[in-house]
């Protein structure tokens, strides 16, 4: 099911702009401080706090989720909430694991002359943090992330796939989207742009090809590979 050589040379050839999820794609953000170990944190915040935990919070391991679920049951708290979580992912991403393969894209797109901007839901700051450790904030023309204090503004919602865009003054037709979830591939399709679905995990080949990824890799050496051959 995983694209050959040649479907991802075509795929790729007309693209001038590339979107790139962070976390899978780039690297494993929460590889040295796991989501699990964040989500508990957050919750241990509002109880130190002296706030109660709200319904459907006690259990959920992935702090991302986790911020939903506080902003929905109390938007009062999302703006802290958001902030000690973007503290916590800065924190993180100096032990993430980069994904094999995750520079040699950002490096192979630079070389080729085309603009790559990082839209993720993770918090900006973190993000811009991994490149300028690793030196590769040269590579990047822009990070999109969620908006501080503004969930709603994560993947599947395409807005900030429609700000990196506008940013760089590119359309849908000009781009190619590159994500390793469902949500991603949906935020895409909602932006009108096809999505590479990057299937890190055994079986997410089967989940993103079902939500519409226009072809799948299962390792980001294969894009950074079709980028230097154009």
């Amino acid at each position: 099911m995983t694209a050959t050589p040649r479907q991802l040379a075509d795929v790729l050839r007309p693209v001038k702009h590339i979107l790139l999820d962070f976390d899978g794609p780039v690297c494993s953000v929460f590889a040295g401080l796991p989501a699990p170990e964040v989500a508990r944190r957050l919750r241990e915040g509002l109880l130190a706090a002296g706030e109660q935990l709200p319904a459907g919070t006690e259990e959920e391991s992935d702090p991302l989720a986790l911020l939903r679920l506080i902003s929905d049951a109390r938007p009062d708290l999302t703006a802290s909430t958001d902030a000690a979580l973007a503290a916590m992912e800065t924190e993180a991403v100096r032990a993430a694991r980069p994904t094999p393969g995750g520079e040699s894209v950002l490096r192979a797109a630079a070389r080729s002359g085309r603009l790559v901007s990082v839209v993720s839901n993770n918090a900006g700051a973190a993000i811009e943090a991994y490149f300028a450790e690793h030196g590769l904030s040269d590579c990047v023309a822009g990070v999109f992330g969620r908006v501080p204090g503004d969930p709603s503004s994560m993947k599947p919602n395409p807005r900030l796939l429609l700000e990196a865009m506008e940013a760089a003054g590119t359309g849908p037709e000009h781009c190619i989207f590159v994500g390793d979830a469902a949500r991603d591939v949906e935020a895409g399709e909602a932006a009108g742009v096809p999505t590479i679905g990057y299937a890190n995990k055994p079986g997410k080949d089967v989940k993103l090809a079902a939500v519409g990824a226009i072809v799948i890799v299962n390792s980001m050496e294969h894009i950074a590979n079709a980028l230097s051959d154009q």
